[in-house]
């Protein structure tokens, strides 16, 4: 009897210690219905070792707060530029000094209109399972569940996986949306603890992966092979960026890839979008590929890639 409550009592201390715990994040999004089965909640980490020149959330880049300026909502008020310690809040339009800005957060909490925002916060493991649960009816009815995105989720480790762990005791299914890019113990770290892998692969050819990310995809590619062969599911996810990675050359390496691994893993492909572009703008930053159109049409990869055999699929 005594041993089992002191049992209980070193195992709540584990879950306290546990829900404690504390990471950066830039987003909660709820009803998410494009990051894995069902209706689910994606939880948005910061920091990310790629820098894709088509990347959607710049934001998630950093593994640090940032101040973002919407120009458009400006009313030039001056509130900024009385809060600012550091003289970074300028006239016109440009607005913000981005080299002397500090990320100090003044101007964002004396600007009426919400044109300055500082994104990302820490939030600990406690407060992001209490958002997730307010859904819960949702997942049951969909067999929906939470996801981790980013940016990349396993850039923050030990902060993912007390998340994964916490929502594997409230019994949810889990995905990580991950570029790969990581060590192979933190991938094994979390196997248990996840139920589906969606699993980014921009470019199979190395050099035309380091040229459009920044970074070799030699780890990457290796670590799909590892989960393939831990037998974990697996949902392989590409861009289509016309002009970059969409060659049939590039459409057949990818094809290629995929039918080596000892699964039939599913692949989705996925449509370039511009919709982050202003987001660099409000950061301050320019955005890489300003004259890429999205393609008109999936359709000829996908008669490519199903004439090879890939199973592929239409959403995550």
């Amino acid at each position: 009897m005594v041993v089992r409550l002191v049992t209980e009592m070193l195992n709540n201390s584990d879950t306290e210690n546990l829900r404690r715990t504390e990471g950066w994040i830039f987003d909660i999004q709820r009803f998410s219905i494009h990051d894995g089965p069902g209706i689910r909640t994606t939880v948005f980490l910061k920091g990310c070792p790629l820098c894709c020149l088509w990347c959607h959330n710049p934001e998630s880049r950093s593994s640090q707060r940032q101040l973002a300026f919407y120009k458009t909502k400006c009313i030039v008020c001056g509130h900024c530029a009385a809060a600012c310690p550091n003289g970074a809040i300028l006239s016109g339009d440009e607005r913000v000094d981005w080299e002397k800005c500090r990320v100090c957060g003044g101007c964002a909490e004396d600007c009426p209109a919400e044109a300055l925002q500082i994104i990302g916060r820490k939030a600990s493991v406690a407060e992001v399972v209490d958002v997730v649960l307010r859904d819960l009816p949702f997942y049951k009815t969909s067999s929906g569940g939470v996801t981790l995105s980013g940016g990349e989720p396993l850039f923050q480790y030990d902060y993912s996986l007390s998340l994964l762990r916490a929502f594997k005791e409230e019994g949810l299914h889990t995905a990580v949306e991950t570029c790969g890019l990581t060590s192979r113990d933190r991938l094994a770290g979390i196997l248990e603890r996840t139920d589906l892998f969606l699993y980014d692969i921009k470019a199979v050819d190395p050099a035309k992966h380091r040229k459009l990310c920044g970074a070799d995809n030699a780890a990457i590619l290796d670590n799909a092979r590892f989960l393939d062969a831990q037998g974990a599911d697996v949902l392989f996810r590409t861009p289509i960026i016309p002009g970059h990675n969409d060659s049939p050359e590039d459409i057949c390496l990818l094809g290629e890839f995929v039918l080596s691994l000892s699964f039939p893993h599913r692949l989705e492909l996925m449509p370039y979008h511009a919709i982050g572009s202003g987001k660099y703008e409000a950061l301050g930053m320019l955005y890489p590929l300003p004259d890429v159109r999205p393609p008109e049409s999936l359709e000829a990869y996908r008669e490519i890639l199903s004439g090879m055999g890939v199973q592929l699929v239409s959403g995550g």
